[in-house]
């Protein structure tokens, strides 16, 4: 069994994120992913839920049906410079409370920090997860890892072992279908990479991108060449290269059990007709 949440970042602009239940109900889903946004927790901040919020959120719970499965925060708790990390362990210290008042006992979060220092982004991640640690146990809260573009570390087999040698039962891995090619920096082996990961695998993000290494890597064209950024889409599955069949078929060879959020960023005009044709195939190969 599996549980299918929506990250409503695509209603964020339009609706409270309180309203983003009622709107994931409607659409059918079960659960929603709370990512970043400006009311509830944002990039890099402190977080601004007060308790009318938290109590305007566990209503919409309870009245709508719909559940805060996990929440996804982006702390910057790598950061090289201990004032900022200290800051953004803070973050995380008010974050798990409000977890915890809401009900949530799984958050997945980013790496975060910067590829350019990556040991010594490495050694503060490590910090922080030594000073958080008791928190995280305190409210029984499960972490689930994610390497992103850009952060400290982007591949897929550095990071599961960075999470690895934590040795914390509690802490788990996520595995994102459209940063996949920044993963296998552009050889796309899902298989193995689902393999490797498949002993703390807790979550997989479902969204499709162009594989930004294919042919002569003008797949996705950012000016001036040789920019220090990392480009890749969040779209609807077919509107990509992630190779899907080969994603779900693998998972569920290794018996995946946790938790699908389907994360399609930037469609907002067409968001409920694609949000809703997500979860019908993830339901086609997941079925109930």
């Amino acid at each position: 069994m599996v549980d299918i949440a929506l990250d409503p970042n695509m209603y964020y602009a339009s609706m409270s994120a309180a309203q983003t239940l009622y709107k994931a109900g409607e659409l059918g889903f079960g659960f929603v992913e709370l990512s970043p946004n400006e009311e509830f927790h944002f990039w890099q901040r402190y977080p601004k839920a007060d308790d009318e919020f938290v109590r305007g959120l566990n209503k919409a719970q309870k009245d709508s049906g719909v559940a805060v499965r996990t929440l996804n925060p982006v702390f910057n708790w790598s950061c090289v410079d201990e004032q900022e990390r200290r800051a953004q362990v803070r973050n995380w210290r008010r974050l798990l409370e409000l977890a915890d008042q809401i009900g949530v006992r799984e958050v997945v979060s980013e790496f975060s920090g910067d590829p350019n220092t990556p040991l010594q982004c490495e050694h503060q991640w490590y910090r922080s997860i030594e000073e958080l640690a008791p928190v995280f146990e305190k409210y029984g809260i499960r972490l689930d890892m994610e390497p992103h573009p850009y952060d400290f570390v982007e591949r897929h087999d550095d990071a599961y072992r960075i999470v690895r040698g934590t040795n914390l039962e509690w802490i788990g891995y996520e595995f994102c279908c459209p940063h996949v090619f920044h993963l296998s920096d552009g050889a796309g082996d899902v298989e193995r990479m689902i393999e490797v990961c498949a002993p703390k695998l807790q979550e997989v993000h479902v969204a499709d991108a162009l594989n930004h290494k294919a042919n002569d890597g003008n797949r996705c064209i950012v000016n001036p060449p040789g920019v220090d950024a990392r480009v890749h889409q969040h779209s609807e599955i077919g509107k990509g290269e992630v190779p899907f069949d080969r994603v779900f078929e693998s998972l569920r060879r290794v018996g995946f059990d946790g938790v699908f959020s389907v994360c399609v960023f930037g469609w907002h005009e067409v968001a409920d007709e694609v949000n809703r044709r997500m979860l019908e195939r993830l339901h086609k190969e997941f079925p109930d």
